[in-house]
């Protein structure tokens, strides 16, 4: 999944006037119109690369004269020192584009580097790894896609493409029976074939979820991990099963171990180090 072109067109263009206001001054300063030059973007430390395109959309959208050639594609496995893309033109284009080339792509790749060493945490596992709407506004779809390339699973995109019943929509609607009703006749209605996630926060609400029915999924949300077993058992495959809440590194596996089919962490967008990568000139 990657954002449409004339989306990541306009987010680029936006970030651009973000930071380059009425001119890079430092730049204009110094550089000489008509000077040209090479410069190369290395990976100063391990990771998974992701975002090259954007990057070399950057440069392409600062000037159409830049030539860029990409030489790492997204989801390769980075070394440091590795050279992940290199920028010929004009000097003074490649160090206005330089910034913002970074910012998206260093961002991308940290995402895809998390999510990869959560993704090997599990190997051995049925479990799939889901990522959430816990993302930085305008960019979902670019972290998003920077989980794909770490070899995780995207959960529903926005409020659009799945119904999620939480915990607030279950008590504004009077009761999970209530809320699950009011939606299969709003569907209807809007003749819309969405898939029905569910929130559960105990095992009573877990029954009344199971003696109801007419859902897809049911997250399971803050469970300790004996009582997930006990409801993954229960459910018994007539659901598709979702752990949340409060997972970290060190009980991740022992979640997993459950038997249950996904894991959502929102960490894994809006808690992240970004990759380390440099623009250095030649």
């Amino acid at each position: 999944m990657m954002i449409h072109e004339a989306n990541l067109d306009e987010l680029i263009r936006m970030a651009l006037r973000e930071d380059i206001g009425d001119g890079d001054h430092s730049t204009l300063a110094c550089i000489p119109p008509d000077a040209c030059g090479k410069a190369k973007m290395v990976a100063k430390k391990e990771g998974v690369l992701c975002g090259a395109k954007v990057g070399k959309r950057v440069f392409e959208l600062v000037d159409n004269r830049l030539h860029v050639e990409i030489k790492k594609e997204d989801g390769t496995p980075l070394q440091k020192g590795d050279v992940v893309m290199t920028i010929e033109g004009p000097s003074a284009s490649i160090l206005t584009a330089e910034r913002t080339a970074l910012n998206f792509m260093q961002r991308m790749s940290g995402i895809a580097t998390e999510t990869h060493r959560m993704v090997e945490m599990l190997q051995g596992l049925d479990t799939q790894l889901l990522d959430t709407r816990k993302t930085t506004p305008n960019m979902r779809l670019l972290e998003k896609y920077a989980v794909k390339c770490g070899g995780g699973t995207n959960h529903r995109i926005g409020l659009y493409d799945m119904v999620m019943l939480k915990d607030n929509h279950i008590d504004f609607a009077g009761g999970i029976a209530a809320a699950i009703d009011r939606t299969h006749q709003y569907l209807k209605e809007k003749g819309k074939n969405l898939k029905i996630e569910i929130e559960v926060r105990n095992l009573d609400e877990l029954q009344q979820v199971l003696e109801h029915g007419g859902v897809d999924r049911i997250m399971l949300d803050n469970f300790d991990t004996t009582t997930l077993k006990e409801a993954v058992r229960r459910i018994d495959h007539r659901y598709e099963t979702e752990a949340s809440g409060g997972i970290t590194d060190e009980t991740l596996r022992a979640y997993a171990e459950t038997g249950v089919d996904f894991i959502s962490v929102g960490a894994l967008t809006h808690h992240i180090k970004s990759l380390d990568l440099s623009l250095l000139a030649e």
